[in-house]
């Protein structure tokens, strides 16, 4: 019974993991989004300019996912063999998983306001599109820092 709780409280951190930072990307493409599509409704030529700095904050989503799936790999669960964690191992995966799931919520809703400031940026001045990107990806150091912690966590925990 124990392996079984300390399983769903894993899966339910890489589940948390994906959700959360994808939620994240979701809310930080929208920002740019908009901001983009008024833009392009004047100006079409500028797609290119503004397309990197719309999907950028969805690459939090991919990180989110990224973690769940080295969960899911961990675990077994892809495979014949489910490796059942105790229910300690299962709070250190739920555990592990924050990282990610928080650095990627928040910084792809900040990324997204960078971005949307570069998307004002480029309505104007269009050759300056790449400093906004510059600008956007400073946010996305923290993320990326937020899946280094839950990769090298997840890591350390040693199940069986």
């Amino acid at each position: 019974m124990e392996q079984q709780i300390g399983l769903a409280v894993a899966i339910a951190g890489a589940g948390l993991a994906a959700l959360v930072a994808g939620i994240g990307s979701a809310v930080g493409i929208g920002l740019p989004g908009q901001a983009a599509a008024g833009v392009l409704r004047e100006d079409p030529e500028k797609f290119g300019s503004l397309f990197l700095l719309v999907v950028l904050p969805g690459t939090q989503g991919f990180y989110g996912f990224i973690a769940a799936f080295l969960v899911i790999i961990k675990l077994g669960l892809l495979g014949e063999t489910v490796i059942m964690p105790g229910l300690w191992q299962g709070i250190q995966i739920f555990l592990a998983c924050l990282p990610i799931a928080l650095t990627g919520l928040v910084s792809a809703i900040h990324q997204g306001r960078v971005c949307t400031a570069g998307v004002h940026l480029v309505a104007r001045h269009s050759e300056q599109a790449m400093k906004g990107v510059i600008f956007a990806a400073m946010v996305e150091t923290y993320a990326v820092l937020g899946l280094l912690t839950t990769f090298f966590l997840l890591n350390g925990i040693k199940l069986g």
